[in-house]
């Protein structure tokens, strides 16, 4: 038994709440389970230096975690000086995974950055980023498709991400605190909507997994994403 209760391949409840902010062209507040996140995207007529003049668009991302989010206050990255290692890796895959659902010459020559604070952790606060962060992104560009600025529209597939992982020997679904604090086998799976992998993050917590495990875990993920899926786009339709 979880310790939620959950059968092992029961998701987390899941709500997705769309213009949780008024300034954002795009916003979405993502909560999966007691994971809460809220997604931001913001429309720029710029791109990075490395990319000006090629007609390409760009999408990046920024995460950040509240003082509050956890069980005990963490400092402000800010109040350092600079961002920690972790939250550098995050920002970066949550940019890659969304880029990976973008025709960039579709967007044009503009960039989209989505930011995702964490109000609430309880476990997959980059699974959660990514899925709400994608929603973000498909309300920013359906502003865009609205006011004539792109013709095309430059979202190839929604973009969703789920932990999977062995806990008490069993593979399961949708990792909680509790789990992830214990699981001999922790692993991240970020998908397109057709099933198509972008990035599997997957590494031993304390004991190793076969192959056959591994099948079993994307099985699992590819039912999660499903789920979420279909949460995204009620969620922006």
């Amino acid at each position: 038994m979880r310790p939620s209760g959950r059968q092992l391949s029961d998701m987390r409840p899941v709500s997705i709440e769309t213009g949780f902010t008024k300034h954002a062209e795009g916003s979405a507040l993502i909560k999966m389970g007691d994971t809460h996140v809220l997604c931001t995207a913001t429309i720029e007529d710029r791109v990075p230096p490395f990319i000006k003049g090629s007609g390409l668009g760009w999408v990046t991302a920024e995460y950040g975690m509240l003082p509050r989010a956890t069980n005990t206050r963490m400092r402000r990255e800010a109040a350092t000086g600079k961002q920690g290692g972790r939250t550098v890796e995050i920002q970066r895959l949550i940019g890659r995974s969304l880029r990976a659902g973008v025709d960039r010459v579709a967007l044009g020559e503009r960039q989209i950055t989505v930011d995702c604070d964490v109000l609430q952790a309880d476990g997959g606060t980059r699974c959660a980023s990514i899925t709400g962060g994608w929603v973000a992104l498909r309300l920013a560009v359906n502003k865009l498709m609205k006011a004539g600025d792109v013709t095309t529209d430059p979202l190839i597939s929604p973009v969703a991400a789920v932990s999977c992982g062995i806990y008490a020997g069993q593979p399961v679904l949708d990792l909680d605190y509790p789990e992830d604090s214990e699981a001999g086998v922790d692993g991240n799976f970020i998908m397109l909507g057709n099933g198509q992998l972008i990035e599997v993050q997957m590494s031993a917590e304390g004991s190793t997994f076969s192959r056959d495990q591994m099948n079993h875990l994307l099985d699992l993920a590819d039912k999660g994403v499903g789920e979420l899926v279909a949460a995204q786009q009620a969620a922006s339709a």
